[in-house]
């Protein structure tokens, strides 16, 4: 049975038994927080889903950085299983565990009266913090890198590599994203917000985008940049472990790990240690293997001298 059942019933009982009273935050903020049905968060986040895909594929049309063909094919089989699994596994269960935590008042955002109006621009900044800092790990602990080299085994950096993660990644982050939602007592709104400008940056920063100079610069104090991330897909892992945010820049800049790029400068993008493409079997079964750095690092002063 999915976890999203379990919740479902756990919320349908808690929703019909208690009394109003028994809620600390109002009537008119309760149904708010309660209103949005898993499949109504689904088709929201579908569509957002599509519309930030179709706004960086033609944003890449019409101000191409290296026009890069990309790899579609790859990419796109990794969607369709990362799909299913989370589809089986989860659904919308973020959105059930939303409302879950309204029914049973839990959550900070549950527990602070007067600031209704403030709920949803927190509950996107915390997320994205907590998506930084997933993603961090993902590069400093070993046992995590060898799902996430996945994602960056792409040779090219296309609108398309934002499709490109390991079933295993989702699922392990899985855990974290739902246990950070109860806590902060987000609300269903708050959390599809979320998904949906986490997919607008996504798809926007992987893109093989150009942007004129004084506005990348304007952007780039705010949000992660197509230039900012190409330089995190660098092939060089000092560059590598840089720039780990998805929507807002401000993580990196108060963490340390900002790094400055720009659309004039060129980055090969790829893993050093990975030098043909990967079929979506090898990809797939790119876990198993141990991440070579140390023979990489010697075929690359082996080319240097």
């Amino acid at each position: 049975m999915r976890l999203e059942r379990i919740l479902v019933a756990q919320l349908v009982e808690a929703a019909d038994d208690a009394p109003v009273s028994h809620f600390r935050r109002p009537p008119n903020e309760l149904i708010w927080s309660l209103a949005m049905t898993e499949s109504q968060f689904q088709a929201v986040r579908t569509a957002g889903f599509l519309l930030a895909l179709g706004v960086a594929v033609a944003l890449q049309y019409l101000a191409p950085h290296m026009r890069q063909r990309g790899s579609w094919r790859v990419n796109a089989a990794f969607w369709a299983i990362n799909a299913a699994v989370i589809g089986v596994v989860c659904g919308a269960c973020a959105c059930t565990v939303a409302r879950w935590a309204a029914a049973h008042d839990v959550g900070l955002l549950q527990r602070i009266d007067g600031i209704a109006w403030l709920a949803l621009p927190a509950t996107v900044a915390a997320l994205d913090l907590v998506s930084y800092a997933w993603h961090r790990a993902n590069h400093v602990i070993p046992f995590l890198w060898r799902f996430h080299q996945v994602h960056h085994s792409d040779p090219t950096f296309t609108a398309s590599t934002a499709l490109r993660f390991h079933p295993g990644e989702l699922l392990l982050s899985l855990p974290l994203r739902l246990s950070v939602v109860a806590a902060l007592g987000a609300s269903p709104a708050g959390v599809v917000l979320f998904e949906i400008l986490f997919a607008f940056a996504n798809f926007f920063e992987h893109g093989d985008i150009d942007l004129p100079v004084a506005l990348e610069r304007r952007l780039g104090r705010v949000c992660i940049t197509p230039a900012l991330h190409r330089r995190h897909h660098s092939r060089q892992r000092e560059e590598l472990n840089t720039n780990f945010g998805t929507i807002f820049v401000f993580w990196d800049r108060l963490l340390g790990t900002h790094r400055h790029s720009s659309s004039t400068q060129r980055v090969r993008t790829g893993l050093p240690y990975i030098d043909s493409p990967p079929t979506i079997g090898s990809a797939l079964g790119l876990p198993l293997r141990a991440p070579l750095w140390q023979e990489a690092a010697v075929r690359a002063q082996g080319s240097n001298r």
